[in-house]
């Protein structure tokens, strides 16, 4: 597998507190930690528009970034978290992880599902259980996504974790979890109807237990 990395600058950040964040942001920059190596957390902050330019073209939990700060030797990281505003296309802060070439990191991998299957053609509904898989390797191992051919799943079939190629990484968690599966009509519209009556159920429990 090919190690997809990418270049960050930052710099060290002294400031601290919302007033201090939001100050931040609006002069352009981004608050950030880096964590994982050292004892504690490091305070960060960064260029907004680099970092949007990078997201832009990298797979964020996969892509190991070299990220230099305060003009120092390049550490490689890996994103963790990236804080969004909940209404405005604006980050608010991100976590990086630093990470060695060396020790196996456990990371989660998307899935991507390839292909209509035959099922879905007969009037059948596709149901994705699982959109990432959790791997162990190294950091130069981590794959971009696995890639999942469908189109052969008839009625009634159903892909599990085992089923998946995982190109000799270590893949974490229960093998015969199900990733997807190929349900008649009929099953999906009961299970809306029991999703509905359940709700139903639950508002008036709420209720009697109000008037109590």
């Amino acid at each position: 597998m090919t190690k997809e990395t990418s270049r960050l600058t930052a710099q060290a950040r002294t400031t601290s507190g919302k007033g201090a964040a939001r100050q931040l942001r609006r002069s352009g920059r981004l608050p950030a930690v880096v964590y994982g190596r050292r004892d504690e957390a490091e305070s960060l902050e960064l260029n907004t528009q680099e970092l949007t330019r990078l997201l832009g073209r990298i797979r964020a939990a996969t892509t190991v970034i070299d990220l230099e700060v305060d003009g120092g030797k390049p550490r490689p990281v890996l994103i963790r978290e990236i804080q969004r505003h909940p209404f405005r296309p604006e980050l608010l802060h991100v976590d990086f992880f630093e990470i060695r070439s060396d020790v196996k990191i456990r990371v989660q991998v998307p899935i991507h599902l390839l292909g209509t299957a035959v099922g879905v053609e007969m009037g059948g509904i596709l149901q994705q259980h699982r959109h990432e898989m959790e791997v162990e390797c190294l950091p130069g191992e981590i794959p971009p996504g696995f890639e999942v051919d469908i189109s052969g799943l008839d009625i009634g079939d159903a892909i599990h974790i085992s089923d998946v190629d995982a190109g000799g990484v270590t893949v974490l968690g229960d093998m015969d979890e199900t990733l997807c599966t190929i349900v008649p009509p009929a099953a999906e519209e009961v299970e809306e109807e029991e999703e509905v009556e359940e709700g139903a159920e639950e508002e008036v429990e709420a209720e009697e237990e109000a008037e109590e």
